[in-house]
């Protein structure tokens, strides 16, 4: 049987312990490396300086795979702080965020998964609302930011009170409580308090047959998972202004390939003048007139419910700016394109329309 010091003390880094057999799957005596159990994965970490590839839970015993043969007999052990801090974060963030999610609505933990990069929780429920969860979300944190103690204990599984989960298993159980919120049987690792687990973001939900599958993450996690986020904000943010400069070129570009098509199919009229009257102005009027002005004898006219622009081209006879300075309130322009506020567009276009004779 191996004695497991994790369950005593999951801040235990080094150890000393007896290995029972050589080999590159070996059995201790003592052991304060985590099996994959209960959802969280196994710890990570080396013996006598010799990488642990898995541990694994085999009931009485825990073996560990290594990544070449240590011999028998005495052995120093060390565990990945890193790694087990993470997994202490993420499980305590669990235990907390399934109490919040039953006492505080109804809401049941079926199953939970710790990933490499995210945790799940499935729930009794076939869906849950986006205003829920920012409730269940602040909720949660609230409960970190109390900094409740989480205290380990064993009590006899028939006379335990007071569980989130009744426990199937019999004798003693290890229980972990988050005073005043929750009591699980647990053999994971936790953090004393909830402050350490620092904060706790919720994720994406996905509908698992009858249950709701949600995400979340805890401690350094959720600072990594804010930082992506904001990088990968930055860079949408990026990309679409881009995008946005590129559809506003090739928008300019359409518009003076549209004068141009304009100009080519507007018949010129008896005094040899092309005219083109549009009704609208957009961010890309001013290239179309430009365009369609750009060819000789041509006159372009756009008027809105209170503003005009106006083009012609050299030869027209006409000058835009000094054409429409009677008819605006407001606006100006130079010789062969002028634009400007009018409190009468359809009288404007009526005269401007009829240049160069009116001049």
């Amino acid at each position: 049987m191996t004695e497991r010091l994790y369950y005593q003390d999951s801040y235990l880094t080094a150890f000393e312990a007896t290995a029972l057999n050589a080999g590159d799957r070996v059995y201790l005596d003592r052991t304060a490396l985590y099996p994959t159990s209960g959802g969280q994965p196994y710890d990570l970490g080396t013996l006598n300086g010799v990488p642990i590839l898995e541990v694994v839970d085999e009931e009485d015993r825990v073996a560990h795979l290594l990544a070449e043969p240590i011999a028998s007999g005495p052995v120093t052990g060390s565990v990945d702080w890193a790694r087990r801090f993470d997994h202490m974060q993420q499980h305590t963030g669990q235990h907390l965020l399934s109490a919040v999610l039953a006492e505080r609505f109804g809401l049941a933990t079926v199953s939970f998964h710790l990933g490499a990069e995210s945790c799940t929780i499935d729930l009794a429920t076939p869906s849950i609302s986006a205003d829920l969860l920012e409730q269940v979300e602040q909720r949660a944190n609230a409960e970190i930011v109390a900094n409740r103690p989480v205290l380990v204990t064993y009590e006899d599984a028939a006379t335990a009170q007071g569980l989130r989960k009744a426990s199937e298993r019999s004798g003693i159980l290890r229980i972990v409580e988050i005073a005043g919120l929750d009591r699980s049987a647990c053999g994971g690792t936790h953090v004393r308090r909830t402050g350490e687990i620092g904060m706790l973001l919720l994720g994406a939900t996905e509908k698992v047959r009858q249950t709701t599958r949600l995400s979340f993450v805890c401690g350094q996690r959720a600072l990594t998972w804010t930082r992506n986020w904001r990088r990968d904000l930055a860079s949408a943010e990026g990309r679409a202004a881009t995008l946005t400069a590129s559809l506003k070129k090739m928008s300019a570009e359409n518009a003076t390939l549209s004068g141009v098509r304009l100009y080519h199919e507007t018949a010129p009229s008896p005094d040899g003048l092309r005219r083109h009257l549009r009704r609208g102005i957009d961010e890309n009027t001013r290239a179309e007139a430009v365009a369609f002005a750009g060819g000789p004898r041509s006159l372009y006219l756009a008027i809105s419910a209170d503003s005009l622009v106006l083009a012609v081209s050299p030869d027209a006879g006409v000058d835009a700016a000094a054409a429409i300075k009677p008819l605006v309130t407001r606006g100006g322009g130079g010789r062969t394109l002028a634009q400007g506020s009018v409190a009468d567009p359809e009288q404007a276009a009526t005269m401007l329309l009829r240049l160069p004779e009116a001049g």
